[in-house]
C-alpha cells in the first residue's frame, strides 16, 4: 500500500470482510462456496454471501463462486457487487496454461461434477476423478490430518492441471464448469460475458 498497490484480500463471510477493510484492504472479493480451489468452512454461497458483503462493508466487492456467464455477472452486479472474479472459465481458455487434458475434463464436466474434498485440513472443491474419490473413501474412514495432508500436499494441482493427468491429478475447477462448454480465447469470453 505504500507503493500504491491496490490491496484485494479473498473472503468467504462476512467477519473476514470486515477484517480485511479494518486493516486496509482497497477491496474484497467475495468467494462463494460454489468456487474451485481453496474454500471457506462456513459454505456459504455466493448468492447470500454479496449482498450480505455490500451491506457490511463500504470498500468495493467482487463477487466469485460459480460465475461463468452473463446471466451470473448481471446478477452478481445486481446483489451489490461491483465486478465478478472467474477462475474455472479462464482455467479452460486458448490462453491459459493450463493442460489440454484439464480444460477438456472442464469441458465435459455436468452440474454434478465437482465435490468438495479435504474437509478436516481446508476444504477443496474439485473435479470428480480417481484421486478423488480416493480421498473422499479415505476422509470417511480413520486417517490422521497427517496423512491428509501428505495426500493434499503431492503436487496433485500441477499433476492434474498443468500435467494433464486426470486421473491421479487434482482437477481444481468450481461448480460453474457444468456451464463451460466449449474452449474460447479470453476475447470471446468477454464478448459472452458483457
Amino acid at each position: 500500500k505504500k507503493h500504491n498497490i491496490k490491496v484485494i484480500h479473498v473472503v468467504p463471510s462476512v467477519k473476514h470482510a470486515k477484517k480485511a477493510e479494518s486493516v486496509g484492504c482497497d477491496a474484497i472479493v467475495g468467494e462463494g462456496y460454489e468456487a474451485g480451489g481453496h474454500n471457506g468452512p462456513d459454505e456459504i454461497t455466493t448468492f447470500s454471501l454479496i449482498p450480505q458483503l455490500c451491506d457490511n462493508v463500504s470498500i468495493p466487492v467482487i463477487a466469485a463462486g460459480g460465475i461463468a456467464d452473463r446471466r451470473q455477472y448481471k446478477a452478481a452486479m445486481i446483489l451489490g457487487a461491483m465486478g465478478v472474479q472467474i477462475g474455472t472459465m479462464f482455467a479452460a481458455s486458448k490462453e491459459s496454461s493450463a493442460s489440454m487434458e484439464y480444460k477438456n475434463a472442464i469441458i465435459e464436466a455436468q452440474d454434478n461434477s465437482t465435490f468438495i474434498a479435504f474437509r478436516r485440513i481446508g476444504l477443496v472443491r474439485m473435479l470428480k476423478n480417481k484421486y478423488g474419490v480416493r480421498v473422499i473413501e479415505k476422509e470417511s474412514n480413520p486417517i490422521t490430518v497427517e496423512e491428509l495432508r501428505h495426500l493434499l500436499g503431492e503436487k496433485r494441482e500441477r499433476l492434474g492441471i498443468f500435467e494433464g493427468n486426470t486421473d491421479e491429478g487434482m482437477l481444481e475447477a468450481g461448480q460453474s464448469s457444468g456451464l463451460v462448454n466449449e474452449i474460447l480465447s479470453v476475447h470471446d469470453i468477454f464478448k459472452k460475458l458483457i
